[in-house]
């Protein structure tokens, strides 16, 4: 019952930090829409792309490993510490110098590039939380992360908004994401020291050792960051920024959910991690437990997005996105697969078969590529949107297939009966909704509520019963 809790409590944090994460980063997108513009916007999401990339390649694997290693050995933590910062930070050095060579060496306007460079600088310290919070995974303490994030995302949010009502640039955001992430490694170090008994020392075997073994690892976060942002910098370099600044808005009605998997996933890898050597009937349940849960948010989400996405778009953003609204509903398919791909992906790690993540990211990345570069140079947005869910579905394929031939294969009906059902029933709310023609506002929060009231049933059903767990809780309580 611990574990459970425990289990729990982390999957709640991480949510609440990727959450606020998301949410400010929406608001944050939508308010440049409004005051700079959608070209604006565009520079700032290109900048962010290129941010995004290059951290991920210098910090995501050494992340995964380290969680991985220090759960299943927490008397290393203090080697892992140290040396990993160390090591951490050449990564990080390197990485912002190729960002610098790249953007250079790419044919974008000057101050697209100056954007570019300033935001690229948080590389470094957003790649040196990585691994305080790699700890914190490890050792199920993944509150002292939301701690640490969530208010200062909150103030950046506040000050970056600020900024731009007293008429700053784009150049200025990307020097307060800088300092604003400084802060939170700050943060982060303050707690670790009440946790991890430092020791001053870089252990230089281990600094190769660690080079060596986070090859696979770096490789495919490599690979996937670059897949995750391909879009945006075809669109940059074949269109224009406008273009990017529709798309970014686009994917950023989709981050929620995507942030959201991405919090229960990362809460559920260390307990996957170690129950890989007790048998995979153990990982079976947990993994499509997972898969449930994310389908009966992205199901939903879907429908919902079909329905309403144009609406959605205009109120977030201004009517200019209205156009966007075809490529909303071709990317939001891809919600139906994802659950499968967040999941499976941290399980097949869990299992030591990386190589299998490493190969799929290769093969979708390479694919989608030269398939996206057909697409957006004839369909533009429309050619983005398809070439991202294209890109989704052959990643999805990979991972169920893999699983099925080394793990276990997938009990389908036990993972969506329940999403089908919620599902189903918000399917009816939205033909309702759309036929009555209500405010937009009005029609999210009936919808809203009307999805939650559903999953409240359905939980209480799955827990057997509103009289049983009055029985269990109240009672016993």
């Amino acid at each position: 019952m611990v574990e459970k809790y425990k289990l729990i409590s982390n999957s709640l944090s991480m949510i609440v930090n990727r959450l606020a994460q998301s949410v400010t980063a929406f608001v944050l997108t939508a308010a440049i829409a409004r005051t700079l513009g959608v070209e604006a916007l565009g520079q700032y999401l290109l900048a962010y792309s290129y941010y995004f990339m290059f951290v991920g390649i210098a910090s995501q694997g050494l992340k995964i490993l380290f969680t991985r290693e220090i759960a299943r050995e927490p008397e290393k933590t203090s080697v892992y510490l140290m040396s990993g910062t160390w090591l951490q930070l050449i990564f990080s050095f390197l990485s912002y110098g190729t960002l610098v060579i790249v953007v250079f060496l790419l044919p974008y306007n000057s101050k697209t590039s100056t954007v570019c460079y300033i935001m690229g600088l948080t590389i470094i310290p957003f790649a040196l939380s990585n691994i305080t919070e790699a700890i914190f995974q490890a050792k199920e303490k993944m509150h002292l992360i939301a701690i640490a994030t969530v208010p200062v995302y909150i103030l950046r949010l506040l000050i970056m908004i600020w900024a731009m009502q007293l008429k700053y640039g784009i150049e200025y955001l990307g020097a307060i994401l800088f300092f604003s992430e400084t802060l939170i490694l700050v943060i982060e170090w303050i707690l670790i020291t009440r946790l991890v008994k430092i020791q001053w020392q870089i252990d230089r075997i281990f600094v190769w050792d660690t080079i060596k073994n986070a090859r696979t690892f770096v490789a495919i976060e490599a690979m996937a960051v670059v897949s995750s942002r391909i879009q945006i910098l075809i669109l940059s370099l074949l269109g224009n920024e406008f273009l990017v600044g529709l798309f970014g808005g686009i994917l950023q009605l989709l981050q929620p959910f995507l942030i959201i998997a991405n919090s229960i996933t990362v809460a559920m890898f260390p307990r996957l991690s170690k129950v890989a050597d007790q048998g995979r009937e153990k990982q079976q349940p947990i993994a499509e437990s997972f898969i449930e849960i994310l389908l009966t948010m992205g199901l939903p989400l879907f429908l919902g997005l079909l329905f309403f996405g144009k609406d959605l778009l205009v109120f977030i953003y201004t009517p200019s996105f209205a156009q966007g609204s075809l490529a909303l509903s071709i990317s939001a398919i891809s919600l139906l697969f994802l659950p499968f791909i967040r999941t499976l992906c941290y399980l097949l790690v869990a299992n030591h078969f990386e190589i299998v993540n490493l190969r799929e990211v290769l093969i979708t990345t390479t694919l989608g590529s030269l398939v996206g570069v057909a697409l957006v140079s004839q369909y533009h947005l429309l050619g983005a949107a398809i070439m991202a869910l294209l890109m989704t579905i052959l990643g999805f394929s990979q991972y169920v297939y893999f699983t099925y031939t080394l793990l276990f294969p997938l009990n389908l009906w036990r993972m969506i009966r329940r999403p089908v059902i919620i599902g189903t029933l918000m399917l009816v709310v939205f033909l309702i909704l759309k036929n009555i023609n209500l405010d937009f506002l009005l029609t999210l929060i009936i919808a809203t509520s009307s999805y939650i009231l559903f999953v409240i049933f359905m939980s209480i059903h799955a827990l057997g019963g509103i009289n049983l767990i009055w029985e269990k809780f109240v009672k016993k309580g």
